[in-house]
């Protein structure tokens, strides 16, 4: 997710903030300050209010962070790459870039967050309990964290897609029937019935007065459609590179650069005057590395002119190469997990081709256009 901000790792994964996470925790906060904690447990003095509820929302968040970091520990048992967990206005999303190859798999993933989710409300209940008599404030926040751990898990596992219930549901329709597409685009279309019963559900609490819970119950229901439609369009992507491979999409021309070229010179030479993106850097016939755009953007406007393309280049360890016979969906799959844009094609350790995230793209869309 674009637009965040990096906290650190967990377990190897980055964990990060969107900006509209601020957003939501300053909401929750002032909630549980001004409203929830004084209405429930009057007599405090105002700054206890304050300082437990922000705690008591950062501990909220603790626990959505745990349930995406459940689900993502699971993928990599499976040998899945999670490439970032991030905490966002409706909670938690971990980026997972390639899908599990069996409906057990995606069922044991699955139930994996809530499940968290449930064991985090026992140990808050727990914590809550023992304390009742000690602390009040402390005792409060923990039976709140409890509560909230709990509906999070259960709301969680309706069938719906994206909620980690349609994942479920999917896992099962896919054992059912063996076909991945088909149990995704039921499980797809069950997540929109439910989107829609969210927005329409929202629009009634607003105009009953409760106008707060209305618009989020509506924005809930607006982000899980989106959320549906996406996997929509991606089982349509997977069904249109269907039978296709990496050598039917490569190209097989891309021009040489030297290494000691600088970027500026690149650009001028050959980016601008001819629309080339990508270049192999050699050495003689000896392959270096690859450059791309992506590479040249990274390095700031000032330095081009001092920055040799062998500075800014994938080195030839680094390409994440392919082999002519991959299957085009799996080089689109592995061009997300590394994040890169162009991947060469490799057979016998010679080099046959580069096929390009906007070669796949295009290649789509001429597809759509003919209508096949």
């Amino acid at each position: 997710m674009q637009s965040s901000i990096r906290l650190g790792k967990i377990r190897g994964i980055p964990v990060g903030l969107h900006y509209t996470w601020f957003i939501i925790f300053v909401l929750v906060s002032l909630s549980l300050a001004q409203f929830f904690f004084p209405n429930e447990y009057p007599g405090w003095n105002p700054a206890v209010y304050w300082v437990v509820g922000i705690v008591t929302s950062l501990l909220f968040f603790g626990s959505v962070l745990a349930h995406e970091l459940a689900h993502s520990v699971v993928a990599r048992r499976f040998g899945v790459p999670v490439r970032s967990i991030t905490l966002f206005l409706f909670g938690g999303v971990a980026s997972i870039t390639r899908e599990v190859k069996q409906p057990v798999q995606e069922l044991l993933m699955s139930v994996a967050g809530p499940l968290s989710s449930m064991v985090l409300a026992g140990l808050f209940a727990v914590i809550g309990l023992a304390l009742r008599t000690l602390s009040e404030p402390v005792a409060a926040g923990a039976m709140y964290l409890a509560r909230i751990n709990l509906l999070l898990g259960l709301f969680n596992l309706l069938p719906g897609f994206p909620l980690d219930g349609g994942r479920v549901f999917r896992s099962i329709v896919w054992a059912i029937t063996g076909q991945y597409e088909r149990s995704t685009r039921i499980a797809a279309g069950l997540g929109q019935a439910f989107a829609y019963l969210f927005i329409v559900a929202g629009i009634f609490l607003a105009l009953a007065g409760r106008l707060g819970d209305g618009i989020w119950l509506a924005l809930i229901g607006w982000f899980m459609d989106n959320a549906a439609s996406s996997s929509f369009r991606q089982v349509r992507l997977k069904e249109s590179l269907q039978g296709y491979t990496a050598a039917d999409l490569m190209r097989t021309q891309c021009a040489a650069v030297p290494p000691g070229v600088s970027l500026e010179t690149l650009v001028d030479d050959h980016v601008l005057p001819l629309g080339q993106r990508c270049f192999l850097v050699t050495d003689g016939e000896a392959l270096k590395g690859l450059v791309t755009l992506h590479e040249i953007r990274r390095v700031p406007r000032d330095r081009w002119p001092v920055t040799l393309v062998e500075q800014a280049m994938t080195a030839v360890d680094s390409l994440h190469a392919v082999p002519p016979d991959a299957d085009a969906y799996s080089v689109l799959e592995r061009m997300d997990e590394y994040d890169v844009n162009q991947i060469p094609v490799v057979q016998a350790g010679r080099l046959v081709g580069i096929i390009a995230r906007d070669s796949i793209l295009h290649f789509i869309r001429t597809k759509s256009e003919l209508g096949i």
